[in-house]
């Protein structure tokens, strides 16, 4: 299982900061929507400079102008990108082939996705990485509910899950063998977020 450390509604200085203080314990670094509005793809460039053996992900939340987008955040030193679910079947593909191109990956956001059947149209287009995704608004009525499982369950995807992750619910959402566990406040707004992330890798 890999740790995601998703850094978002930061300073750029936070962020760099508190991925040099996490770096031991984690496995792909978040660059989180906000911070990309904030600073732009130069902040993706630095942080792949800092930082030039940890996978890092570009949390574009692409949902028009597929190429242009992903190619954008590629160029910029990401290697992987994000896609809403929601988007249209030709900017998934698009998004999807500019990846194959250029060896990188691209992460479909299932962010209120409920339908089996729009996942089995995903895995027609041959997406491979989704993300079971509580939003940060939608975490004021909850947190991870592991029943989000199901909707991706037979279909053979690599899995990663977020919203509202932390020690106290880690275990139960570990249980269900996904492959990267996406972690931001409960390890961006700890008091020592090194150990956090430590604690959560440990699990």
């Amino acid at each position: 299982m890999n740790l995601q450390l998703a850094l978002d509604r930061l300073t750029k200085e936070d962020c760099i900061r508190i991925a040099k203080e996490t770096e031991k314990s984690i496995d792909i670094i978040e660059i989180g929507t906000g911070v990309i509005k904030e600073y732009g793809m130069s902040i993706i460039r630095e942080m792949r400079s800092l930082f030039p053996d940890k996978l890092i992900l570009a949390d574009m939340k692409t949902c028009d102008a597929g190429k242009h987008e992903a190619r954008q955040a590629f160029e910029a030193g990401a290697d992987i990108t994000t896609v809403m679910a929601f988007s249209s079947d030709l900017t998934i593909k698009d998004t999807l082939q500019v990846a194959k191109e250029m060896g990188k990956q691209v992460m479909i956001d299932l962010l209120e996705i409920h339908s089996r059947d729009r996942i089995a149209e995903l895995k027609e287009l041959d997406v491979k990485l989704v993300s079971l995704h509580v939003g940060k608004d939608k975490q004021t009525e909850g947190t991870f509910d592991t029943t989000l499982f199901s909707l991706v369950e037979d279909f053979n995807f690599e899995v990663a899950v977020a919203g509202g992750i932390n020690l106290e619910n880690i275990r139960e959402i570990a249980a269900h063998q996904p492959d990267i566990i996406i972690a931001g406040s409960s390890i961006t707004g700890a008091e020592k977020p090194a150990l956090a992330a430590a604690k959560m890798k440990g699990i």
